[in-house]
């Protein structure tokens, strides 16, 4: 990892090292998806053959999952396994029940009453990632919220594994939460054939979850398109410490190996005013990654990660949120008295006990989180993402002809004639 001390950096150096490494390679990522989606809307499922081939290297007659092979997973996932993802999702419904937007309805004037009204989207497409690793806990955090929100049909796509099949801890989350359809496709082609529709996979009106840099533009092409919207920009995952000199580097150190090997385009960042702490942490880093499984991933995510050297604990706030990471961890000796500092982050973990890893698997919080940069006007995954709030109104003869005067002046000062006359009339209907 790169040690920089930010005062010494020049603007120009200070944006580069807060620069993630896929923005380093998006007009090469741009061109590759748009060619895929275009595969895949000319060919439908002959396309989704043809590109799974290239890349997993099967091309199955059929991608959706049977019956058996969900029969099969339930039999291959390990009872401790299954038992720790009940768990998770009942606290994930928690935190997500409890978070819910309710209807209402006031009277805005005597004679005219407006509503809110809630109702869920008809058709979800989730995509869980399983790459290099297979995320059930991505099947939880999405199919808990879209459940609880009523959505009449949930498809999810996943990758397939090298033999064909679908992971099965994958399907096991999937049929906990109540997902109706699951399709083994990956990458940008199963973005582009949940927006799109194929023979086999419908069209859907939303997309949902996280993915790498190519899955991130597909999300972004079919939502500019039209096709279907999304729920956010939600690449590859990030995190941001910032810590005093009390926190302890095997701690620091163990929860940015922790993000960094999720891929070799994902980006950690330590943010402290100790220079001492810095020094320990890098150590520690070193130490703890050559004992990862995952250890060439990680070294690969750290070429493109800082640990940076602050004026003050006050600076790294400012920094973090120019920033605005995915993760923000607080390795602070009182975290919660500077919560107020946070302006822009996907979700926060306050002090020395609370790893970010909770926050993947089983606080209760959803871990699909803008990232990118994203968690400026973004936020993560919730119920209401699954939802449509709409808006209702009525006026009685009362009603217009208490609030139709405001109307009639607000038109005629834009020019818009037939506004003025659709409240004319009635006004002098009611009177």
């Amino acid at each position: 990892m790169n040690m920089l001390e930010w005062n010494a950096l020049d603007a120009e150096a200070q944006c580069r090292a807060l620069t993630r490494p896929v923005q380093a390679v998006a007009a090469q990522t741009r061109e590759t998806v748009a060619a895929l989606i275009a595969q895949v809307r000319a060919a439908g499922d002959d396309a989704l053959r043809q590109i799974s081939a290239r890349f997993d290297g099967i091309a199955p007659e059929s991608f959706e999952v049977s019956e058996a092979e969900f029969a099969a997973a339930e039999l291959a996932v390990p009872a401790e396994l299954r038992i720790a993802m009940q768990q998770a999702a009942a606290r994930i419904t928690t935190y997500h029940r409890a978070g819910m937007a309710t209807p209402y309805a006031v009277e805005t004037a005597p004679g005219v009453s407006c509503e809110k009204m809630i109702r869920p989207i008809g058709r979800v497409g989730l995509y869980v990632p399983a790459g290099s690793a297979p995320l059930p806990s991505t099947a939880l955090m999405l199919g808990v919220p879209a459940c609880l929100a009523g959505c009449r049909e949930v498809v999810l796509c996943t990758p397939p594994r090298k033999d064909g099949s679908a992971d099965p801890a994958v399907l096991v989350a999937a049929r906990l939460t109540g997902v109706h359809r699951v399709f083994k496709i990956g990458g940008a082609q199963a973005i582009a054939a949940m927006a799109y529709g194929t023979g086999s996979v419908p069209a859907c009106d939303k997309l949902f979850g996280p993915g790498n840099s190519f899955v991130t533009e597909a999300k972004q092409q079919v939502a500019q398109t039209g096709a279907a919207a999304i729920d956010m920009p939600a690449g590859p995952s990030e995190v941001l410490v910032i810590a005093d000199a009390g926190a302890n580097p095997v701690f620091v150190a163990a929860d940015l190996l922790s993000q960094a090997e999720h891929g070799p385009d994902s980006q950690v960042l330590l943010l402290s005013d100790d220079a001492a702490l810095i020094t320990a942490v890098a150590v520690e880093v070193e130490r703890q990654v050559a004992a990862l499984e995952r250890e060439d991933i990680a070294r690969q995510a750290l070429a493109s990660s800082r640990l940076i050297r602050v004026e003050s604990i006050q600076q790294a706030f400012t920094i973090s949120n120019r920033y605005a990471p995915e993760h923000l961890i607080l390795a602070l000796r009182e975290p919660r008295h500077w919560l107020e500092q946070v302006e822009a982050a996907g979700s926060v973990f306050l002090g020395d006990y609370t790893p970010e890893a909770l926050g993947d698997y089983c606080s209760g919080t959803n871990h699909v989180l803008p990232t990118a940069g994203a968690a400026r006007a973004y936020s993560g995954v919730s119920v209401a993402s699954f939802q449509n709030q709409i808006s209702v109104q009525a006026a009685s003869a009362e009603g217009i002809a208490a609030i139709g005067p405001c109307a009639l002046t607000l038109a005629r000062a834009e020019g818009l004639g037939a506004h003025a006359n659709a409240v004319a009339v009635r006004l002098e209907a009611a009177s």
